[in-house]
């Protein structure tokens, strides 16, 4: 195909706002698809996105469009994931674009995730073509969207496309569009190979495979490659392009999107933004961009029953193949048994990753509470990253502890801005500032600590604006507070998997909120229990798990006192025994009354 007749392009678009749908309708109009093949968020193939109604993975489909002008033009969607978690995997597949269509809903209009997609879409220099969808909905006020994106993009009101692709109107416009304003590829088919990927996925009889874009150079089956950041070689079995399926090709050329099969035994090995090269004739210079994904959550994941840790290792292992993100290594826990600290790109892929480990692997967990990294300062110099409660030194070594900053844009209701800033106050927000997108609609900018977003500040968010609220947000910088270490002890151990890292002023409430739960879970023994929440040395919360009592004078029906005092001294005496022996078994649902503390 000629370089000029072919057109890769995205779609970019806050969670819900039709972009899977709109998708669909692309492959119905250009015919990819057979209507047998055909159904709904055809490019959604995980059970758990159709379920939740998100993109968790990218796909990449080839179209075959033939234009008005009667041209044949071959179209490359790469359909992106819209959550906040992934933006990684977005930029990185935007990369991999000249165009991208804005997706914004008529109803509801821009929203936070669509801001930060368009801005991201805007730093890689791609064409944006602004999409009003959802214009049949009761509920849409085209005109007033209309003006709130023109206002956005400084474009002409008549650029902004309309569509509704639930019913399937102005799809062929959207097309032609593509056509006519996203910029064909540029390359050089003589020079060295250099191929982007930009997204990969384990295939149990093929090994890893790599999505590609060829930028420079011509890939076919026989090659010798090599990739940027590994020191592996391998040989190029076949090349083609995916249509739900993948279909083979003799060869990809510049501006061409497609995979490669290699035999490579991990995905690990196909990293996300690295460049694939030609081993004989290597390229000097790599493409921009590659980086380590770092995890920016951790939480240590336990088997509810200590037989199934090997069950849960060989579903971390099956799932990381498919999964290049995920970190996980083998941790112990003195309440939980054995079990594994993993790392996480952010709350929904944790969420993700957990629900996947139950259907697909069938394994019952307990979690511990989610947590981030931090950066700990000691007293020799040196520096610590954290990851865990239980790997914090000793206070008298410590300097200073770090946490991770993000900066958040918040968008609702102008009636909410209450609510919204008593949230971000409570979670140790700093206001960064505030702008009307119309009369009726707010942004605010917030700089918070990510440690107190982790757990369930989106919840509270949509709670308290009714659901209205968009919520985004990226890495800033680490910065120094006055964070400590709070314990819990049970009978004066300590339960690790009870432990976080928190801000010094809310410590003791946290722990006395903490004890108190746990004081209602924790079944009554023959013994009194005691709970107790622990800075250091300094306990600042106590509870009493009162214990269960037997009548021992039920059978002194009269007589002389000292003869119940006796009975009442002994049982005394017997309590103690048990106490110095006895164990204190936690259930599944105290552990849990961690994750919800606060509802």
């Amino acid at each position: 195909m000629r370089t000029d007749h072919i057109r890769n392009f995205c779609i970019v678009a806050h969670i819900d706002h039709g972009k899977s749908t709109l998708a669909d309708r692309l492959l119905e109009a250009t015919g990819a698809l057979d209507s047998r093949a055909m159904r709904e968020q055809v490019l959604d193939s995980n059970e758990l996105e159709r379920e939740r109604g998100i993109t968790i993975k990218l796909h990449a489909v080839r179209m075959e469009y033939t234009a008005e002008s009667g041209e044949e033009y071959q179209l490359n969607l790469i359909d992106t994931p819209g959550h906040v978690d992934f933006t990684y995997e977005v930029s990185r597949s935007l990369m991999a674009c000249e165009g991208a269509l804005l997706i914004v809903d008529a109803s509801q209009g821009v929203q936070a995730q669509t801001l930060s997609n368009l801005f991201l879409a805007m730093d890689a220099g791609l064409e944006i073509i602004p999409v009003l969808n959802k214009i049949d909905l009761p509920g849409a006020e085209p005109e007033k969207r209309l003006e709130e994106l023109v206002d956005l993009l400084g474009v002409e009101p008549e650029s902004i496309l309309m569509a509704s692709a639930k019913d399937g109107i102005g799809i062929g416009p959207i097309l032609e569009a593509v056509v006519e304003r996203v910029p064909a590829p540029t390359g050089d088919p003589d020079a060295p190979l250099r191929a982007l990927i930009f997204d990969s996925y384990y295939d149990k009889y093929q090994g890893a495979v790599p999505s590609i874009r060829v930028v420079d150079g011509t890939l076919r089956p026989g090659m010798t490659i090599a990739f940027g950041a590994r020191p592996e070689t391998y040989e190029v079995a076949e090349v083609g392009y995916q249509r739900l399926k993948r279909f083979p090709q003799a060869e990809l050329g510049p501006g061409e999107v497609g995979y490669l099969l290699a035999a490579v035994k991990e995905v690990s090995h196909t990293r996300v933004g690295d460049t694939i090269l030609d081993h004989e004739n290597r390229a000097t210079d790599l493409l921009p961009g590659y980086q380590e994904v770092r995890p920016m959550v951790f939480a240590g994941l336990y088997p509810t029953n200590s037989d199934e840790y090997e069950d849960l290792r060989e579903a971390l292992d099956r799932l990381k193949l498919n999964d290049a993100a995920l970190q996980y290594e083998p941790e112990t826990s003195a309440a939980l048994g054995f079990g594994f600290r993993c790392g996480f790109l952010g709350l929904l892929h944790m969420e993700i990753v957990q629900e996947r480990l139950d259907r697909e692997f069938g394994v019952d967990l307990i979690t511990t509470v989610p947590n981030v990294k931090y950066d700990v300062k000691l007293t020799d110099g040196s520096t610590l990253t954290v990851e865990t409660p239980t790997k914090l030194p000793d206070p008298g070594r410590i300097v200073s502890v770090s946490e991770p900053f993000v900066d958040a844009r918040i968008m609702c209701p102008s009636e909410y801005i209450g609510n919204v800033q008593k949230l971000a106050h409570e979670r140790r927000g700093v206001f960064n500032g505030m702008q009307y997108l119309d009369p009726q609609r707010v942004e605010i900018q917030f700089e918070l600590p990510l440690a107190e977003i982790v757990l369930d500040f989106y919840d509270k968010l949509k709670s308290g604006t009714r659901g209205y609220a968009a919520f985004d947000y990226e890495f800033k910088e680490y910065r120094a507070d006055r964070l400590v270490r709070l314990d819990i002890l049970v009978n004066g151990d300590p339960v690790d998997a009870f432990s976080v890292i928190i801000h010094e002023d809310k410590a003791e409430s946290h722990g006395r909120e903490l004890v108190k739960r746990l004081r209602e879970l924790i079944p009554r023994q023959q013994f009194d229990v005691a709970l107790q929440a622990a800075i250091g040395n300094r306990i600042v919360a106590r509870e009493n798990v009162k214990a269960v009592r037997k009548n021992v004078t039920a059978k002194c029906y009269g007589g002389d006192i000292t003869r119940k005092r006796k009975l009442l001294e002994k049982q005394k005496e017997g309590k103690k025994r048990m106490k110095q022996v006895g164990s204190v078994e936690i259930p599944q649902e105290a552990f849990l009354a961690v994750l919800s503390l606060g509802d």
